[in-house]
């Protein structure tokens, strides 16, 4: 596809957000976490580029496969998904919904990544949801919330719901539906995806196994604390820069 850049359109700082977005897209891509077009990756644009009091998000074009998506095919949209920069893209308002809602309720929500992916929705689907099983699953459990299925996320009455059962959590499973992560940054919702899917796939694995072995519940408290350690205190900085560049290596075109 032959996509204007706007590179020099945008400012600065709105552009390094539409680069790491578009990495994070090819990245869930990249990893098997994809569901053709659909579930989106929003990232929230700073007041130093909305405006004050103003609210603006940048979405996937809606038809384009996460591997093809760019910086400049991103779509920046109000909070209601109205276009704000004038695009060619389309956009999906019913996949904004779920994105739309917990970045109204969690201004600390720079960046919400919503998966399908096949493991996700098995242990969405398990009475007992996540278990404490694994060391992924540690880190995963000390900010969980789950939300129940409404059926397909359209309506505005379900908002205040799913919001309401996220509160302060971190990684949220929708039952019968898949997953989700809130980060402060892109890179910060993306290594929680990474190890939220990871915790999925190890506990189906294990499931087709013998009996299974529970973490101490004492294990699981003060985890903030411990990944901090794990990370040298730079949380998803540690492995950012890392991922780029593998993008970088599988197709650079992210930055078109």
């Amino acid at each position: 596809m032959n996509i204007p850049s706007l590179q020099g359109t945008v400012s600065a700082e709105e552009w390094q957000l539409r680069c790491d977005l578009a990495a994070c897209y090819r990245l869930v891509a990249l990893y098997g976490w994809s569901d053709l077009v659909f579930t989106h990756i929003s990232a929230k644009l700073p007041e130093s580029v909305s405006g004050a009091g103003a609210h603006h998000f940048l979405i996937n074009p809606y038809g384009l496969m996460f591997d093809e998506i760019t910086a400049s095919s991103l779509v920046k949209v109000d909070a209601q998904c109205n276009k704000v920069l004038d695009s060619p893209f389309p956009v999906n308002p019913a996949g904004f919904n779920i994105h739309s809602c917990i970045h109204d309720a969690r201004p600390d929500a720079g960046c919400v990544l919503h998966t399908h992916s096949r493991a996700g929705v098995a242990v969405s689907a398990q009475k007992a949801g996540v278990l404490p099983i694994s060391q992924q699953s540690t880190f995963v459990l000390a900010s969980l919330a789950y939300h129940a299925y409404e059926g397909v996320a359209l309506r505005d009455d379900e908002k205040p719901r799913l919001t309401g059962d996220l509160g302060a959590a971190n990684f949220l499973m929708l039952r019968n539906h898949g997953l989700l992560t809130v980060g402060k940054t892109i890179a910060d919702a993306f290594l929680s995806m990474y190890t939220f899917e990871n915790t999925c796939r190890i506990q189906i694995d294990a499931q087709a196994g013998g009996e299974l072995v529970h973490v101490d519940p004492r294990i699981l408290q003060g985890m903030g604390e411990v990944m901090k350690a794990a990370t040298a205190g730079q949380g998803a900085n540690i492995a950012w820069p890392a991922l780029l560049r593998k993008v970088e290596r599988t197709d650079p075109s992210y930055k078109n």
